[in-house]
């Protein structure tokens, strides 16, 4: 008699562009024959590029729920949370697990409500600060806190994120809160490198003697654009190199980075280029790629810059100190701080040796640490052990 498989209902907030999307894809495509995964998740907002390209790549065709909206809305919420309960439902789930902050919230009420016998939730990010103000973060602190008493499994994506969930803000007791690192589909960066920079510069016309520098992420106030205007702005003051700066992405913010770049750094070569599908072809054409944000869970760019052999730089935020290797791989500079990070930046873009010597060390590190196999292994380890805690039995 052939054994029944472990059905898992997978509920993310938004197929764009990001970790969550990637983690899901992996998490629903790889997971052994023991388990049978249903994808479901909400569209991109105005301003985010949809990944829906990325499961499909892979031969997924998720669910989507056009309902499942970022900003709170108690009409669309209410549909949402019907329409997953109908669902699970329909399914009959063994596990819900959620991804990121609006699923986490309408998937594990919906899975409460319906009795699922394992719930779990993984924080790819938080809203804790630098997103909203002290009221309605306070409430958000509230519903999280509430939510974690009632999921069995709280997953992190780094220490210091376990640490701020479990510690700083109280939200979940250690002993429900478990740290499974991100994982990805990195062969394909390492693949055609030397073509596919060459067709990079070629096509965005960066010259040999450029320093090709790239920012990539939505433009939102948390991923702090804004700063890193002010750190082009004093390293073109500073460098007589030839430099050229790209910013890959879209949203809220494009407009007033755009005021702020003709005001500060007229002069300066930088091109917006809204977003960009195909990172890994993009990527081997770059010499240094920064991020400048106040807050973060694990930066998915930092990973793939760094699994293209790129040399990075980044703000001391979130999970960043568990994926860059400091010294070695790139430079992690304190928030907020335009004299070091202009600095560092400053010695990459001058000194070809640094950046050759963290381009050579950027595969190794990342290559064993963030493979999605790690992350399968993992994740089908922890969903057993929470299954056996609820009686579940498996040959």
């Amino acid at each position: 008699m052939q054994r029944r498989k472990i059905k898992v209902l997978r509920i993310i907030n938004r197929f764009n562009i990001g970790g969550p999307t990637y983690n899901a894809t992996f998490l629903s495509k790889f997971l052994s024959d023991d388990f049978e995964t249903l994808l479901i998740g909400g569209l991109p907002e105005e301003g985010e590029s949809d990944s829906l390209h990325i499961p499909r790549s892979y031969g997924l065709e998720p669910l989507l729920i056009p309902e499942l909206k970022r900003q709170p809305n108690f009409f669309s919420d209410r549909k949402a949370l019907k329409k997953i309960k109908e669902i699970i439902r329909e399914f009959n789930p063994d596990i819900v697990h959620t991804h990121a902050s609006k699923a986490g919230a309408l998937g594990r009420k919906a899975a409460i409500d319906c009795k699922v016998p394992v719930i779990v939730h993984t924080f790819h990010g938080h809203v804790f600060h630098s997103y909203f103000g002290s009221f309605k973060t306070h409430i958000f602190k509230l519903i999280e806190r509430r939510l974690a008493a009632k999921t069995n499994g709280i997953i992190a994506i780094s220490a210091l994120q376990k640490k701020e969930l479990c510690d700083q803000y109280r939200i979940a007791p250690e002993n429900k809160t478990t740290v499974i690192p991100l994982g990805f589909d990195l062969q394909k960066f390492q693949l055609h490198q030397q073509a596919k920079r060459a067709k990079t510069r070629q096509e965005f016309k960066i010259h040999d003697d450029e320093v090709a520098i790239a920012i990539i992420g939505r433009l939102s106030p948390v991923k702090n654009h804004s700063f890193f205007i002010d750190v082009i702005a004093n390293l073109h003051l500073r460098t007589t190199k030839k430099i050229k700066v790209f910013i890959v992405g879209d949203g809220e913010e494009r407009d007033r980075i755009q005021q702020k770049m003709e005001v500060l750094c007229p002069t300066a070569p930088i091109l917006f280029t809204s977003w960009i599908k195909d990172i890994s072809s993009f990527n081997p054409g770059m010499d240094i790629i920064c991020l400048t944000s106040h807050n973060e869970g694990t930066p998915v760019s930092l990973i793939e810059a760094q699994a293209c052999n790129v040399a990075v730089l980044s703000t001391d935020v979130g999970g960043v100190r568990d994926i860059v290797d400091d010294g070695n791989t790139g430079y992690i500079c304190p928030p907020n701080n335009l004299e070091n990070y202009t600095d560092k930046l400053l010695e990459l873009v001058e000194d070809e040796n640094i950046r050759q010597k963290m381009s050579q060390n950027g595969w190794s590190f990342v290559e064993n640490k963030f493979g999605y196999q790690r992350l399968v292994k993992d994740v089908e380890i922890y969903y057993k052990n929470k299954l056996s805690e609820k009686g579940y039995t498996f040959e």
